[in-house]
Parts: C-alpha cells; sequence; structure tokens
C-alpha cells in the first residue's frame, strides 16, 4: 500500500513545486555538507528518512554493513559479483543501475528527451562536431532515482581519452520534470566522457548530475568535478578499462546517457521504463 508521502509525490504539480521551485543550489549545497555529517544520531535518521522516500534502497548488496554517514551509504559499493556481467565483446553493457527513460535513433542530431521534447546532441556535449558523427547512431538514457546504486563502469573495454565538463544547473531529473522543462539534460551540471573501444568505435557517456548533492567524481581525472569547479573544462586523459570496472561515481542519483554510432543496435528488452542492472546488454555491433 502506498505511503502518505507516495500519494503526495505522486501529484505531479506537487512533486514538481517541491522538487525544483526551490532554491536548487542552496539546498543542492546544504544537502551536501548535511550528508557528511558523520554523527550517528544524525546518520541514523538521515537513513530512516530516506527509506520513507525509497522502498527499494537494497542495502544488503552494499559492500560494507554500516556506513559513516548519509553520503557514505549514497555512494557505497557493492559486494564482488553481485552483478553479472555480459562479457560478449561486440556488446556494450549499461554502466550502472537505471530505469530506462528513453531510447531510440539519433535523427538529424536530435535525442527525444520526454514525450514532445526533444534536444540537440551538440547542445548536450557542447560540441557541434559530436551531432555529425554520431548521426544515425543510437541512444539510451539511463535515470538513476536516489535509492540505487550511485556508482557507475565502463560499458566495454575501452580508453578514456577525453572527458568535458560543464557547470549547470541542478533540476530534478525525473519525468515530472523532463516533461515540463525543455531541454533540461543540457541546462544541468554534467560531464561528458569520450571512449574509444578496442573494436575502434567510439562511444559517448553523458552523466548528468541533478539536486541535491550534485557533483560527479571520475576516478580518471584528479580534480572533484563540483559546482565551484571552474576549468579547464576539457579534461585530456588517457585511461584504460575493462568492462564493468568503475569508472566514477554520483554523489546522488542522477542520469547517464549512452550514445553509439551508427553500426550498433539496440538489445531487443531495451525499452521506456525497463529497469535494468549495471552490466546488462545495451548495444551490439551488428
Amino acid at each position: 500500500m502506498a505511503t502518505l508521502l507516495d500519494r503526495i509525490f505522486q501529484q505531479e504539480d506537487i512533486n514538481f513545486v517541491l522538487t525544483n521551485k526551490v532554491p536548487r543550489r542552496a539546498l543542492t549545497r546544504f544537502v551536501g555538507w548535511f550528508s557528511r555529517i558523520e554523527h550517528p544520531i544524525v546518520r541514523d535518521l538521515s537513513i530512516a528518512t530516506w527509506r520513507l522516500f525509497a522502498d527499494d534502497l537494497r542495502l544488503e548488496e552494499a559492500r560494507q554493513s554500516s556506513f559513516a554517514s548519509l553520503h557514505d551509504c549514497f555512494i557505497r559499493e557493492l559486494k564482488p559479483g553481485a552483478r553479472s556481467i555480459d562479457r560478449d565483446p561486440r556488446t556494450i553493457v549499461s554502466p550502472c543501475d537505471a530505469i530506462i527513460g528513453a531510447c531510440g535513433t539519433i535523427e538529424d542530431g536530435q535525442l527525444l528527451q520526454a514525450k514532445n521534447h526533444i534536444y540537440a546532441l551538440d547542445d548536450l556535449v557542447g560540441d557541434v562536431r559530436v551531432g555529425e558523427q554520431y548521426r544515425g547512431g543510437q541512444y539510451v538514457t539511463l535515470r538513476l532515482t536516489s535509492a540505487m546504486y550511485h556508482r557507475f563502469h565502463a560499458p566495454s573495454d575501452c580508453v578514456i581519452h577525453d572527458a568535458t565538463y560543464i557547470s549547470g544547473d541542478t533540476w530534478n531529473v525525473n519525468p515530472i520534470a523532463l516533461k515540463r522543462i525543455a531541454q533540461l539534460y543540457c541546462k544541468n551540471e554534467r560531464a561528458i566522457i569520450h571512449a574509444r573501444l578496442d573494436s575502434g568505435h567510439e562511444i559517448v557517456l553523458v552523466a548528468v548530475a541533478a539536486i541535491l548533492v550534485a557533483s560527479i567524481h571520475l576516478h580518471f581525472v584528479d580534480v572533484p568535478l563540483t559546482m565551484n569547479y571552474r576549468g579547464p573544462s576539457r579534461l585530456l586523459c588517457n585511461a584504460r578499462f575493462q568492462k564493468g570496472e568503475e569508472l566514477g561515481y554520483f554523489h546522488h542519483g542522477s542520469t547517464i546517457i549512452v550514445i553509439a554510432p551508427h553500426g550498433f543496435e539496440r538489445n531487443a528488452r531495451v525499452h521506456d521504463g525497463e529497469r535494468i542492472e549495471m552490466g546488462m546488454p545495451l548495444f551490439r555491433v551488428c
């Protein structure tokens, strides 16, 4: 049976106001500070309150059995073997646990955000060359809820050679906000990760942060990507990862958009609204 909080937050107007019509950046900074308080009472009450909003919090999968703070719980690691990874070298797998928000073919350099809302790939990644490079390619939008495992992983054996950080807003990225805010993903803070697969193909991961905590941690760069970061925006690197190896994590739930070039086909089980786990197949080379 739905809780009172569930019923309240299912009302779209109330949900949108409570999660967006607030001083988003100030609230995000406050929660970022508060969530790191390492006091047993604060920690326990915070996690208990979180459970009221997130009944699918699967802490039994976590590597650790206790947490120093709410933030420590947010960025928890998984037990070894908690996820099964498709090892087919021709397959790109999901980099994270998520709900599929949208998927399809990139047509005229555009992607679908929500019903009747489209956005340009060039605007999303901040590079006019990318739209042409991925014309006719595939994309999948992976939405992480607040209760989900927040770390993300390499979708294939690859070398990450470039990452771009774009400072932005901290809108909520839930379906209600996506229907109301045009080009929302192009407004929020995000990191664009360019990876070269061992097959020679290039793919792009766009990690989009959201309200509350925000900030994106990437293991392969030596600077913290927070709202206070001012550049450089383009971070060159040369980091090799095996499929399933951890790339980084969000400091709260958010979204990853996986973009593959022409020549890949989407897995038949990948469709809007489907829940997916890290390691499950998204695309396969045709």
